[in-house]
């Protein structure tokens, strides 16, 4: 039983291949057509998949698409003539991509597949995102807790997860969306819309909660057992082509910030006002499907399950024993909760539970060989080492770290989701508070305020890091191998206001600490990391310190490097120090002096664009 999953259209498409219940392949389409957030048909991620089942389309027994778009089709109907006429701009932007695309979603389909006549399977938006948590979880039965910005109707659900099976037993529905509160707040703030909450949330820190009652009181009903409902009337995404408008003005001194403008205190106090809203109603919620369901596990996925404090808040204060986050738990993995949906529930075939999970470390996507990197390598006349052993590898990148260079380091297949775990990533030394700043001006091109995450070594993560969890079987603490939890750094320090505490950080990890004293962690073991595990031990072995900054392997405004050129015109282009790429490394002081010269934060903002 061989079902490939898609999700397109709207943003972050991504095809998905499931074979007889395992997890084949699975890559999102901003890689291939480096575009970000690429909505279009996933044509580059649907070869992939293919070609790494070594089938084609007309040996698929199934395709599964990761919403109804009818459905769909009916609450943006409901909702123009709900409002009329207002909205009546947004209508005739949206009504023509429907009429020619998107409510025929099936005969695309069909057309870009070429000679697939299979049967096609249209799940509904939060049943994928409940699949994508539940099936590929260790659990045998867990909770799972859906909330995004909306799919047909629904932007939060619950059920009961079980064997082959899922029991989705409450909705709430569109306008009422805790993701689309939190994006208007992004946006209010100079952010992006589904790029910009990753910010929002990191900005937060620097703030203090002055507008809770403010949000609470004015834009959010939020009730004890976590249900929820927003004032539609404050907000104009129903209707307009923006999400907030003069309402927003009135309660929050005044217009939204321009994009690129400084930022002030008000916006990091909007950014942790909405966080403490949102981490708010997530351990509502949790409680209440705790008590409804009685279960100890928790799955969970949907938009705003990658806001990893809240995830950190609720593992640290219960009320369940263990959670687990689909780490592509927006959209993207909505191919992967499709392609799910079709072979349990659907074609009724049964589910093999793994002790760790089904994701494989969640790296599902594209390698290339010694001799396709080595060919690039040739091509661009970059002179390079050539590592005999992995052993030999991991040593001299450990070495290279631990003199404070930073590393672009490309290994293996690619992750599928949006953090990088140690395949594609840059990674540095944590032990300098200084590496947050050049990482972030230098290499990443972006936002000083941002912080790092750390990698470290499972066995020591509870030296350096306090996930809480009621695990006091295992010393090192809880598991967090998907980058999605964070929580406090041990003994660390940080005193000042907004943007000065940025350079009053004092812990172990000053790079990696942020300036509340937390880390969103990535905990590595060998079984699931392989070689990124044996360079965290070389590190480990010359420093004494088993903690890595690794952040994803891009430039702002780009998706993270697909290919083995992509990295290279990264390294070339920035200030990295070093590129290990396969058992290749190339360093920027081997460059001849005349290629010296990385592109400029204009020059990168011109080439990408701004996120």
């Amino acid at each position: 039983m061989t079902v490939l999953g898609l999700s397109c259209f709207y943003h972050d498409s991504a095809a998905a291949l499931v074979r007889d219940g395992e997890i084949v392949a699975a890559a999102q389409e901003e890689r291939f057509s480096r575009r970000k957030h690429d909505p279009s048909f996933p044509r580059g991620a649907v070869d992939y998949c293919l070609q790494e089942a070594g089938l084609d389309a007309s040996e698929l027994d199934a395709v599964a698409f990761y919403d109804k778009p009818l459905l769909t089709f009916e609450r943006l109907l409901e909702t123009y003539v709900a409002y009329a006429p207002r909205g009546l701009a947004s209508f005739l932007e949206a009504m023509p991509l429907w009429l020619k695309r998107k409510l025929w979603t099936p005969d695309v389909i069909r057309t870009e597949l070429g000679d697939y006549d299979g049967p096609m399977v249209f799940s509904e938006h939060h049943r994928s995102h409940a699949a994508s948590a539940f099936f590929p979880s260790p659990f045998e039965r867990a909770a799972v807790l859906t909330t995004d910005g909306v799919g047909e109707w629904a932007t939060t659900s619950w059920g009961v997860g079980e064997g082959n099976g899922l029991d989705l037993k409450a909705e709430i529905h569109f306008p009422h969306s805790l993701g689309l509160l939190y994006s208007a707040f992004t946006t209010f703030c100079g952010f992006r819309v589904n790029s910009g909450e990753y910010k929002l949330m990191g900005l937060a820190p620097y703030g203090e909660p002055r507008y809770v009652d403010a949000i609470t009181e004015h834009l959010i009903d939020l009730k004890p057992d976590g249900s929820y409902r927003l004032h539609a009337d404050a907000f104009t995404f129903p209707v307009g082509l923006r999400m907030t408008g003069r309402r927003f003005e009135e309660l929050f001194g005044g217009p939204a910030r321009a994009p690129e403008s400084p930022l002030t205190q008000r916006e990091m106090d909007l950014a942790r006002s909405v966080q403490v809203v949102v981490e708010e109603a997530v351990l509502r919620m949790a409680r209440h499907v705790h008590a409804e369901t009685g279960e100890t596990n928790l799955c969970l996925a949907g938009g705003v399950a990658l806001n990893c404090v809240a995830n950190g808040r609720l593992l640290r204060e219960g009320p369940f024993e263990r959670i687990w986050v689909q780490p592509a738990a927006g959209d993207a993995g909505g191919a992967l909760g499709a392609a799910l949906v079709a072979t349990h529930e659907w074609a009724g075939l049964g589910r093999t539970v793994h002790p760790a999970d089904a994701m494989r470390g969640a790296m599902l996507g594209p390698a290339w060989g010694p001799e396709e990197i080595r060919a690039v390598l040739d091509a661009e006349g970059l002179p390079y080492h050539e590592a005999p052993t992995e052993a030999a590898l991991v040593d001299r990148v450990a070495g290279l770290l631990a003199e404070g260079s930073t590393v672009g380091w490309f290994q293996g297949r690619a992750e599928f989701g949006p953090r990088a775990l140690g395949h594609r990533s840059i990674l540095a030394d944590p032990r300098d508070r200084a590496t947050q700043r050049r990482v972030n001006l230098q290499i990443k091109f972006r936002e000083s305020f941002r912080p790092f995450a750390p990698s470290v070594l499972a066995e020591r993560a509870g030296e350096f890091f306090d996930l809480g969890g009621p695990d006091g079987l295992d010393p090192s603490g809880p598991e967090s191998p998907y980058m999605l939890l964070v929580g406090p750094v041990r003994d660390a320090r940080v005193e000042g206001d907004g943007l000065e505490r940025l350079g009053r950080v004092e812990s172990a990890v000053p790079a990696v600490t942020h300036v509340d004293g937390s880390a969103r962690v990535q905990t590595v073991t060998k079984e699931r990391n392989g070689l990124y595990y044996d360079l965290l031990k070389a590190f480990e072995a010359q420093t004494g310190c088993p903690v890595l900054v690794n952040t994803s392997f891009n430039v702002r405004g780009e998706p993270i490097v697909h290919a083995p050129a992509d990295a290279v015109r990264v390294f070339r282009r920035t200030h990295m120090d070093a590129l290990a790429i396969g058992p290749f490394v190339v360093t920027r002081e081997a460059l001849p002096e005349a290629e010296r010269q990385p592109f400029t934060a204009e020059q990168i903002a011109e080439a990408y664009g701004l996120d």
